[in-house]
């Protein structure tokens, strides 16, 4: 198959005329490749030469006087020279092999079937030439245009070694799964759940960055039941591995939280882009596993899950390596409060309890809504209708009230400082009680959201606070 008229940008001619000037031979191969057949815009551009990859980066960088943008990994053998909006990836044909303890191999110079057979899977290890005597041949000795048709993920040499030899692999084949709502053979599936104990071997952050794809992809659930499947998930998040199950007594049983997660993370998917409020969403019940308890009258509860689940994301997130920044506050911030709106719903959306949401969720409260929405997956209709309905009210509600901007960004209207000089008192828990009385009385409409306002509050309510503490 000659593939010449998809090679249309003009580098893939200049960098092959290049090869030729050395006498090399060059491939386009991986990610490039595989997007050609499915129509899928690329800029993954990574090529094989025949002999020192870094040799002709080199000669590719000094001929396109684009020295400035070369890099060099020698450990590596690769060589990266950046070309306008392109990363040009240049690495030797290699074959590679490994030691149990880690996924870093050894590796040789080798033949272009080497290098191909070192590949992760069939639909990765196409390879089309760019030297001018076979420009746009395809070379595919494993079947990868097949497999792209009939949409299946394989392994082009045995599976198990593939995987045991690099874990990291598997959780690339739930990835490329997921991303491109493909079939894993069954076959290729099996030998990850045999190897899927090699993965504690891989880094965390390179766990969390195949995790992060999933989560990006239009429909992260798919991957997340591969990985729950295949075994993986109660090795790399076992917070949200105990979600699954249902238990029952006195013939009353509880939904699958997993599942049910599952469908909310997909809810929010189609809402949002933001990859945070996603994690958000797949962590919003970690707290229930903790919190289940059976009542003879109410039947199965999970009584402050979300206050549980809040404390739990720090120690996740350090456990994950995931980022311990703002990121992961925000994360803790909207497990915290995801029940908030439809508590506010069901409370007929009192004025008092749209400004205390308001206030809590600040500048995230379109994340919070989004979540708390995307929450509703009952089968009942009637019940579905009914939070719709609380939401809609609870809308409404928040764009009447007029300081609503305000409470986003809240800032106590009063300052501590004076306080304490006003009434001549050190620094103690007194002025944050004085305080907290004043957002009270903001919550509850008693005053306007006004710094005067709130002053001759605190000049009427002062004195009895102070007096009690005395």
């Amino acid at each position: 198959m000659n593939l010449s008229d998809k090679l249309s940008l003009p580098i893939f001619r200049k960098i092959g005329e290049i090869a030729d000037g050395m006498n090399r031979q060059l491939y386009v191969v991986g990610g490039y490749v595989r997007d050609i057949f499915l129509n899928r815009p690329s800029s993954d551009l990574d090529f094989v030469t025949i002999g020192s990859g870094i040799e002709l980066a080199k000669e590719v960088a000094d001929r396109l006087n684009r020295s400035k943008g070369l890099s060099v990994y020698a450990n590596y053998g690769t060589a990266q020279v950046k070309y306008g909006s392109l990363e040009l990836e240049f690495v030797g044909a290699r074959r590679e092999s490994y030691s149990r303890e880690s996924r870093n191999p050894v590796v040789e110079d080798g033949t272009l079937q080497d290098d191909q057979n070192r590949r992760d899977f069939t639909i990765n290890a196409m390879a089309i030439s760019l030297n001018k005597d076979a420009f746009g041949e395809l070379v595919d000795p494993f079947g990868g245009v097949e497999d792209l048709e009939k949409r299946l993920i394989r392994t082009p040499l045995d599976p198990d070694i593939t995987f045991s030899d690099d874990p990291l692999r598997m959780m690339r084949a739930i990835r490329f799964a997921t991303q491109l709502d493909f079939t894993i053979l069954p076959e290729t599936f099996e030998a990850i759940r045999r190897n899927c104990h090699r993965i504690e071997i891989i880094t965390k952050e390179r766990i969390n960055d195949e995790l992060s794809k999933i989560l990006r992809s239009p429909k992260p659930s798919i991957g997340f039941e591969l990985l729950d499947k295949s075994g993986l998930l109660d090795i790399i998040m076992p917070w949200v591995a105990n979600l699954k199950g249902v238990e029952t007594k006195d013939g009353r049983g509880h939904k699958d939280n997993f599942y049910h997660t599952l469908q909310v993370v997909d809810n929010v998917a189609q809402k949002s882009d933001n990859e945070w409020l996603r994690w958000a969403t797949l962590f919003h019940d970690i707290g229930k596993p903790v919190t289940k308890k059976y009542d003879a009258r109410l039947g199965w509860t999970f009584h402050n899950h979300n206050f549980v689940g809040e404390k739990m994301i720090p120690k996740v997130f350090k456990q994950m390596k995931l980022p311990l920044n703002e990121k992961m506050k925000y994360v803790a911030k909207l497990v915290g409060l995801h029940m908030r709106p439809q508590s506010a719903g069901e409370d007929g959306v009192t004025d008092s309890g749209v400004r205390r949401l308001i206030t809590d969720a600040g500048e995230d409260l379109e994340d919070l809504m989004t979540l708390a929405e995307a929450d509703i997956t009952s089968k009942n209709p009637l019940k579905v209708k009914r939070q719709l309905e609380g939401f809609t009210k609870l809308r409404k509600r928040m764009d009447e009230i007029s300081d609503a901007d305000a409470l986003r960004n809240w800032k106590s209207p009063v300052d501590g400082y004076r306080i304490m000089e006003y009434f001549q008192i050190p620094p103690s828990a007194v002025i944050k009680q004085i305080k907290d009385a004043v957002k009270e009385a903001i919550m509850e409409g008693e005053i306007p959201y006004e710094p005067e306002a709130a002053w001759n509050y605190v000049l009427k309510i002062a004195p009895a606070i102070l007096e009690m503490k005395e």
